[in-house]
């Protein structure tokens, strides 16, 4: 690894945020998050110890930034993706199959969101906005009655955006216990159930 560039060290610049949150996110699937050190997260970084800390005081906050940063790769990859119900299917199998290539990054979302679950919880907030705008960004693709036709009959678009986070975030705790466990043909099922009433909203297999 090259030695850490001194240039610029101190300026807030979001360009060398996003530097050093890149090389936290690899620094912390590679060594886990007990092992990375601010250091190593530095110097992948190309900057000092001293301008790294200029930018995040801790390691805690470091990780709440990376995996923010990976909730907004997420959140505009569906955006760009899912334009339909067909799309939902596919979609899902690729990003369940991204997280599993970084199992560390997976668990430590898993706890930093249980954790947060208190209100005193500094990400708290945070994870209240991400969850509401993710159930709105699901019902708002239901604008009519012709599209909420997709799903299965008695299921409101609200009902399916709760459940829809519920299943995900479920199956994904269940391969970090058993990295053996198929989640994309349960979640690829769990689709097809919330469609069912619509055979021409079903994605393929």
């Amino acid at each position: 690894m090259g030695q850490a560039k001194t240039r610029g060290p101190y300026a807030k610049t979001p360009a060398r945020r996003a530097e050093i949150v890149r090389a936290a996110r690899d620094s912390f699937a590679e060594r886990g998050y007990a092992n990375a050190s601010l250091r190593d997260i530095a110097e992948r970084a190309g900057i000092t110890h001293a301008g790294l800390l200029h930018h995040f005081h801790n390691k805690d906050e470091l990780l709440a930034e990376v995996l923010a940063d990976r909730d907004s790769e997420d959140w505009q990859q569906g955006v760009d993706e899912v334009d339909s119900t067909d799309r939902l299917g596919p979609y899902l199998t690729e990003l369940i199959r991204h997280h599993q290539k970084a199992p560390e990054l997976m668990r430590l979302w898993i706890e930093l969101a249980t954790a947060a679950s208190r209100p005193d919880h500094p990400a708290h907030a945070y994870f209240v906005d991400r969850y509401e705008r993710s159930r709105a960004q699901f019902s708002d693709g239901f604008p009519d009655e012709a599209a909420r036709f997709a799903l299965r009959e008695g299921i409101s678009p609200e009902s399916a955006a709760v459940l829809f986070q519920a299943v995900l975030n479920g199956l994904q705790l269940q391969w970090l216990i058993d990295q053996e466990l198929d989640i994309v043909g349960p979640v690829t099922d769990f689709v097809r159930l919330l469609f069912e009433g619509n055979s021409e909203a079903l994605p393929e297999s």
